[in-house]
């Protein structure tokens, strides 16, 4: 893992980087509405079907589009202005949302209503977060990454943080529609951010053409570059030919580069572990600690806290030992997770919760600064896509395997399951590092 090119860590020169600062907070008001959204929905649905295989297919209807929709969302994230595209994508979601609030305020919702929202909101996060984290390359000098990826995570976190401390107040008194509206005015507001942050187009091979760069040295735009449409490219750029082609391009960049696989499916391991876990978090809320949506929105807020430390810590914790501090942070998941359902009090869970948002936070700054600093820019939505479809993949499948266990088997064997997938974490990890080792020195980003 390199540490070297991403391990200066100076919050007020990011935040001078303009721009950053509306990505931040749209990122901060982006995740605040989708961690109510999402807590409210799974609680709405355990309370009206009591059924956790019912839980568990919302996260499948969430992650299913990954398994389709990356592979072309990662060249169209390589070929047009990701800002562009972060505002096109937080606008549809934000009708979608608003549409549904309104069906559940009206007291017309139908579960397959609230089920087709959920799946159309897959299909925006299946471009959404890999569109953002090619955004944050962009824009942010490679000797900052690492502080990038931290303060972005606590934006994350902290959206996250605020509305685990909210979810369950909000939902006692406003109920599933308020929800709703909430989070869809978060997407609008993210919307507006996203548009603030720079002028002009800049579509992603701009950032190396070196006119453009003489000619403005900042995110900003040429001044001779207008504000046109979103696809904007050759007559044949969006060809059935290209985008195979594309995709082919990126296949190829990863089999040549295993040691960013390995980093890539270590990190899908950990986002398949974190949104598959709350299809149990909720059942061990409601069914073991009898603590009610107040009580899981606690254990959330305690996930989201740690984040945001785990986030704080990263920095200095990579310029010593990275590749310990990453095994060690998913080996705790693992075992952390297996022993879970022994927690018998609400204040353990969400201690427990506390550290496991620390250990994610660390790894995943870990494992995608690493990745920022060797990919080349040109080629990071269609990496990221790629690791997204490993992580939905696995997301499929445990959310059902996860939903099964815990209805038909036992809690605790569907949190031993979940263990096991971040030992898959664990075991890329290592591989990750043996190739770290075996290379003197960290592979040189390809040109652009």
């Amino acid at each position: 893992m390199a540490s070297d090119p991403t391990s200066t860590l100076d919050w007020k020169a990011l935040f001078r980087v303009p721009g950053f600062p509306f990505f931040f907070f749209a990122m901060f008001v982006s995740l605040f509405g989708t961690g109510m959204n999402f807590a409210g929905v799974t609680w709405y649905v355990l309370g009206s079907t009591h059924s956790t295989v019912k839980v568990s297919l919302i996260v499948i209807l969430v992650t299913l589009p990954g398994l389709v929709v990356p592979p072309f969302g990662g060249v169209l994230i390589d070929r047009v202005d990701r800002r562009y595209l972060g505002v096109t994508l937080d606008a549809a979601r934000a009708v979608i949302v608003l549409g549904t609030a309104a069906l559940a305020y009206a007291g017309r919702l139908t579960m397959w209503e609230l089920y087709s929202m959920v799946f159309l909101l897959g299909i925006g996060f299946a471009v959404y977060w890999s569109t953002t984290n090619a955004l944050v390359q962009e824009l942010v000098p490679k000797e900052q990454l690492l502080t990038a990826n931290s303060t972005v995570l606590i934006a994350v976190q902290g959206g996250m943080t605020a509305a685990g401390a909210l979810v369950g107040f909000m939902y006692e008194r406003a109920g599933l529609a308020g929800i709703l509206g909430i989070d869809g005015t978060t997407y609008l507001i993210s919307a507006i951010c996203l548009l603030l942050l720079r002028h002009g187009y800049r579509a992603p091979q701009d950032v190396h053409d070196a006119r453009l760069l003489s000619a403005a040295p900042t995110i900003e735009a040429a001044p001779d570059m207008s504000e046109p449409s979103l696809l904007r490219g050759d007559e044949d750029a969006f060809s059935a030919a290209g985008v195979l082609a594309d995709i082919a391009e990126g296949l190829r960049y990863l089999q040549q580069q295993p040691r960013v696989l390995a980093l890539g499916i270590t990190y899908a391991c950990m986002m398949a572990g974190v949104i598959s876990a709350n299809v149990l978090v909720v059942a061990l809320a409601k069914d073991l600690l009898a603590a009610g949506p107040r009580g899981y929105g606690y254990i959330e807020a305690g996930w989201a806290i740690g984040a945001v430390a785990g986030g704080l810590l990263a920095g200095r914790l990579a310029r010593r030992n990275p590749h310990s501090v990453l095994v060690l942070a998913l080996a705790t998941l693992a075992i952390g997770h297996t022993l879970f359902p022994y927690a018998r009090t609400l204040a353990t869970a969400v201690a427990m919760n506390a550290l496991f948002g620390v250990c994610r936070a660390l790894g995943g700054v870990l494992t995608q600064s690493s990745i920022m600093a060797t990919v080349p820019r040109r080629l990071m939505g269609r990496t990221q896509s790629a690791f997204s479809v490993i992580a939905t993949v696995m997301q499929v499948i445990m959310s059902f395997a996860l939903g099964w266990f815990a209805q038909h088997v036992a809690l605790s064997a569907a949190f031993l399951l979940l263990g096991a997938i971040y030992g898959g974490g664990v075991i890329a990890a290592l591989r990750a590092r043996t190739l770290s080792m075996s290379s003197p020195e960290t592979p040189t980003p390809a040109p652009g």
